[in-house]
């Protein structure tokens, strides 16, 4: 194993640097404060050998970040995906402030992802400051829209994946410290229900209602689960109506549907955006598109594993994979790169008032990403 120096991975040193990366809040929907974050991370690459973009953002929505080494780019190399937006609301860190108690830290989006993100810039840093090269190119990509599906870096994710031989997501890691290789394809609907209103006391059957209509859609989803194979969808909006003398002329609902399979997307796509209405003079109209697509894990990912696990194995932890219904911008890239996800910092309460990293993670999580940085060829 290459030599670093004793001090190259001090937890103190790199949860300082986290806490000045946590303390500027970063909802999707505050760009200017994403860009502030964004303007931080840049000039933590002054004076390293690494060329830096900014992407202007577009649609409400922050810029992206690419920070590429000055070695090998000239070949495909390491893409490694990270995101500075939070789902936090602006003001949350006077509910959720910087603090350690123990072995925990909590902050608002410490552990998805600014801890993960400032991992893998401190394992950049580190092999800047080596003798050697990695043998790779390394890209670094800071997007600023992900908690909200990434609609304005997808294509960007997607172009630098096509690039990359390899792929490290810096998203947390998972149960005590696993490992994402796969990772449930997620698709978004609306529904759209337009009925007849008439008045609810006097000429009820005159009116069709919009809302009846949509407890027939909401059973004809409902039916579509099927925990055995892990599909699950899920009515997570609904509104209608105007008054409760009115029979409703509309109604509207917003559904979440996980997959595991493309199969299953391929299956289950035509089912909800072909719903009928089943009440003469309603209409039923259903938009939506598979968000992100499974991440299913493939040979090459499977392979980069086991190399990830053989590292983790040197440095003394034991590495363990799984599979999750959340997704990430690894779905967008783990179907033609060979894409490894959770190799963030472990902890617990991604979206919730008592979000935490456990800072006994920093230290092995930050040489395995340095480690991978040095081995992948």
């Amino acid at each position: 194993m290459a030599a670093t120096s004793a001090n190259a991975f001090d937890t103190t040193e790199i949860l300082d640097g986290i806490r000045r990366w946590v303390e500027i809040e970063t909802p999707t929907e505050a760009p200017e404060q994403v860009n502030r974050l964004g303007a931080l991370i840049a000039e933590g690459y002054a004076g390293l050998p690494a060329q830096v973009e900014r992407i202007a953002g577009r649609d409400g929505c922050g810029d992206h970040l690419i920070a590429r080494s000055a070695w090998g780019q000239d070949a495909p190399g390491i893409l490694v995906l990270s995101h500075h937006d939070t789902v936090h609301p602006l003001g949350f860190i006077e509910r959720l402030p910087f603090r350690i108690e123990g072995d925990r830290v909590f902050g608002p989006g410490i552990y998805d992802m600014k801890g993960g993100a400032y991992l893998a810039y401190h394992a950049f840093r580190q092999i800047c400051a080596e003798p050697a090269r990695s043998p790779l190119g390394i890209t670094q990509l800071y997007v600023s829209d992900e908690e909200i599906g990434s609609p304005t870096s997808r294509e960007l994710i997607e172009a630098e994946g096509r690039r990359a031989k390899y792929v490290l997501v810096t998203e947390p890691a998972r149960d005590g410290g696993k490992i994402v290789t796969g990772r449930k394809g997620v698709a978004r609907f609306e529904v759209f229900v337009k009925g007849v209103p008439a008045h609810a006391g006097t000429r009820p059957q005159d009116g069709r209602s919009a809302i009846r209509e949509l407890g027939n859609v909401i059973q004809a989803l409902e039916s579509l689960n099927d925990s055995s194979r892990g599909i699950s969808v899920n009515v997570g909006v609904v509104r209608g109506g105007t008054r409760p003398n009115v029979i409703a002329e509309e109604a509207y609902a917003e559904v979440d549907m996980r997959v595991p399979t493309l199969a299953d997307a391929e299956e289950l796509m035509p089912k909800i955006l072909g719903l009928k209405s089943r009440t003469e003079g309603v209409s039923v109209r259903v938009a939506g598109e598979l968000n992100r697509p499974p991440y299913e894990k493939s040979n090459a990912g499977a392979a980069l594993f086991e190399h990830a696990r053989t590292l983790a194995g040197e440095l003394g932890f034991d590495l363990v994979d799984t599979f999750t219904g959340g997704g990430s911008d690894g779905n967008f890239t783990a179907a033609h790169t060979a894409t490894l996800d959770g190799l963030g910092v472990d902890g617990e309460g991604a979206h919730t008032h008592y979000e935490q990293m456990y800072i006994s993670s920093i230290e092995p999580r930050a040489r395995l990403l340095h480690r991978l940085f040095q081995t992948l060829r």
